[in-house]
């Protein structure tokens, strides 16, 4: 089997070869965090134009592989489908300036943000998060999911493209960490290694596609190691806090703090 990320195109051509992944990625953490990247800080419209580039070949190729007219979202081209990404860029860019504010503020062990930047493997995932899910949403095929099992095999957390993450996302640790398709987590969310956001009855496969099917966290919460939360009608309250080990599969009512818990505590609270 020749080297690839599993797709071999109509042609014999590898349509997203993981050189190409990597390339792109790197492109985009140096052009987001240029001020600390010296050699890329000059002519970031020139990088902009060349990640554009860049990004429509790869989307064209991408187009190819989803041409069932599943994925025709208003029938844009590769083209038009670069220019919306790039113009997000910014957006993107405050996001993540965010998330390594928390990463800051939320470890006592982080010494700086170049450090965070540079060496967490969290915000590494996040940061291909961010742009995988810009993909996503402009409905581009297989693209983010290639570019999230990217980051997945380098940091071991794996993020879905299709989940909403909002504002000041710290994950510390990271290894582990699993956020399904359909998740929604608020802003100033925290989770450590190990944590599992999935969904339930997964035997039942292709008929749950298009539902709802992982938790809703909302904002200010905090999810401690190896907690698992499970299913579409979960949702974890504002400011909870939930403990290393516990498993919730149903929504919080009220008081919604479940400290304390042993760590074979299944917290159900009905």
């Amino acid at each position: 089997m020749k080297e690839s990320m599993i797709w071999e195109g109509p042609y014999g051509k590898m349509i997203l070869s993981d050189n190409d992944i990597s390339d792109l990625i790197s492109e985009l953490r140096h052009l987001v965090f240029a001020e600390f990247f010296d050699h890329v800080i000059h002519e970031p419209e020139k990088r902009l134009s060349s990640i554009e580039s860049k990004v429509e070949k790869m989307i064209e190729n991408a187009l190819t592989f989803g041409a069932n007219g599943d994925n025709d979202k208003d029938k844009k081209t590769a083209k038009d489908l670069a220019k919306e990404f790039t113009g997000q860029i910014p957006v993107i860019k405050e996001l993540l300036e965010s998330d390594v504010k928390a990463a800051y503020d939320g470890d006592s062990a982080a010494k700086s943000y170049q450090e965070i930047i540079i060496a967490y493997p969290g915000l590494f995932a996040i940061c291909v998060h961010r742009f995988s899910h810009l993909l996503y949403e402009l409905g581009v095929p297989i693209l983010p999911r290639v570019m999230s099992e990217y980051a997945h095999s380098k940091t071991g957390i794996d993020i879905h493209p299709g989940a909403t993450i909002g504002r000041s996302f710290f994950i510390d640790h990271g290894t582990g960490v699993v956020i399904g398709e359909t998740t929604e987590i608020g802003d100033n969310v925290q989770v450590y290694q190990g944590v599992t956001l999935g969904a339930l009855s997964p035997r039942q496969g292709q008929r749950l596609a298009g539902r709802k099917r992982h938790p809703t966290v909302e904002s200010d919460v905090t999810i401690y190691a190896n907690a698992t939360v499970l299913g579409g009608d979960t949702v974890i309250r504002e400011g909870s806090v939930i403990p290393g080990n516990a498993t919730i599969y149903k929504t919080l009512k009220g008081e919604c703090k479940v400290e304390g818990c042993s760590s074979k505590h299944i917290c159900m609270v009905k």
